[in-house]
């Protein structure tokens, strides 16, 4: 040992060691009876010791050099980023792991000092962990509608949920009528808020008070005047898919969309539709979209539901495939044979007709009246399909509650029900006789408009 030298343990003088980083093939100290055997410090690694004694840090990794900064505190040894220096032999096999590694360095260890100034908060040889800064911003207080959708963020001080319970509670009250796309009060006062707001249905709950006037102002038209909301807001959904609609034509609520979505429709190839009765042309749509190589026509006797169902057309950029037209059923068809026929024709009867519910009456009467016992177009339907279908066509036709009169009536036709409201018949199975009279009642009745 030099004059004046003291004598040091091992693990306090950095770089005593062997340079190879294999712990097995390290140098160590070797004890003598009298104490620590070393060679001489040199003149940088002493002072450096003595500042580590005297600044109370823990004693340095074998293998490490911290140099210590007068400035800064030093940091526990269990803080310290031993991840960075592994043996070669333990390194990571890609880029990704190993940036991976790196990033989880400062799990668990007190890299920052809140108590500390800002310049003195990271410990000697580091830096501020970008991630830590990005912990502590996460755990302030966020603004309370910073998650709204952008058309929801003015909050003010009722939210979307607030107002959809207030307008359900109006219609609760009000004794309404449900059945035009929607069967209770919530979902009729969410359909009314959600999209008289211009929101997706999934939206999240937040508002604001122009917004809300604007709705309480619909809602007050939904209960005093009975107006359906789909023309209210000029909108209807069937099927997940959204229609025009107005009161030219009846709100869109067939059964036989189901019948579309699923596979039953979708076991024989179909190469032509025709969609008998279209009014919005909500059914012909949805037979384009459930046949993509299918021509669809879709014909009707009025012209203001034409209108509307070209309008639809033309939003889901079906004009190619799908043909609106006038007729009166199956008269301005001529010769064409379809592979499949779809039919929502008007089946109220006479009685029931006048014991409609207020929101009904705002349909047009042509699209719902089917004469006394609602059968009148049913019968003309079931009567002229075979002629105008291919021999293994199929008929799918909507009668409402009319199953056990159509039973009655048809008693010699094979009819399948896969809905209680819908009917379906192959070719051969509408070529067996109908009752006697049906033919002659069913030519003597004009077919209404329908959707």
């Amino acid at each position: 040992m030099g004059q004046g030298q003291r004598e040091l343990s091992a693990d306090q003088l950095p770089g005593v060691e062997h340079p190879c980083r294999d712990w097995r093939r390290q140098r160590r100290a070797r004890l003598g009876g009298g104490g620590l055997q070393l060679p001489l410090l040199d003149r940088e690694q002493r002072p450096l010791a003595q500042a580590a004694r005297r600044s109370a840090a823990q004693e340095p990794r074998p293998g490490l050099r911290h140099r210590l900064d007068a400035r800064r505190q030093t940091i526990p040894e269990q803080a310290r980023p031993a991840g960075r220096h592994r043996p070669r032999g333990r390194q990571a096999a890609c880029r990704r792991q190993r940036r991976a590694f790196d990033h989880r360095r400062h799990l668990g260890c007190a890299l920052h000092h809140r108590h500390l100034p800002r310049g003195d908060r990271d410990g000697a040889g580091q830096r501020e962990h970008p991630q830590a800064e990005r912990a502590h911003r996460a755990r302030r207080a966020r603004n309370p509608a910073s998650h709204l959708s952008r058309h929801a963020a003015r909050a003010a001080g009722l939210t979307l949920g607030e107002l959809i319970e207030r307008i359900t509670r109006r219609f609760t009250a009000a004794a309404l009528f449900y059945g035009q796309g929607t069967d209770n009060a919530r979902d009729e006062a969410a359909w009314l808020v959600l999209r008289g707001l211009g929101l997706p249905f999934d939206a999240d709950l937040g508002g604001n008070a122009k917004d809300a006037e604007r709705i309480e102002r619909l809602a007050e038209r939904r209960i005093g005047e009975r107006i359906p909301v789909a023309y209210l807001l000029k909108e209807a959904w069937l099927a997940g898919q959204s229609f025009y609609v107005d009161e030219r034509v009846i709100v869109p609520r067939s059964h036989i969309a189901e019948l579309l979505q699923e596979k039953l429709l979708r076991r024989r190839p179909v190469r032509r539709v025709l969609d008998l009765c279209t009014g919005s042309g909500c059914l012909a749509i949805l037979a384009a979209r459930a046949f993509p190589g299918a021509k669809v026509d879709a014909v009707d006797v009025s012209p203001a539901a034409l209108a509307v169902a070209r309008k639809n057309v033309a939003r889901h950029r079906l004009g190619r495939r799908v043909r609106p037209q006038r007729s009166d059923l199956f008269d301005g068809l001529g010769a064409a044979r379809y592979d499949l026929i779809l039919s929502n024709p008007p089946y109220v009867g006479a009685r029931a007709m006048a014991a409609l519910p207020a929101e009904l009456r705002h349909e047009p009467r042509l699209a719902l009246a089917g004469g006394g016992d609602g059968l009148a177009l049913v019968a003309r339907i079931l009567t002229l399909a075979p002629a105008h279908l291919e021999p293994e066509g199929l008929l799918v036709c909507e009668v409402g509650d009319a199953r056990a009169a159509v039973q009655r009536r048809f008693r010699a036709l094979k009819l399948a029900w896969p809905r209680p409201e819908v009917l379906i018949a192959v070719r051969d199975a509408l070529a067996a006789p109908a009752s006697e009279g049906a033919g002659a009642r069913a030519r003597s009745n004009p077919s209404p408009a329908r959707r």
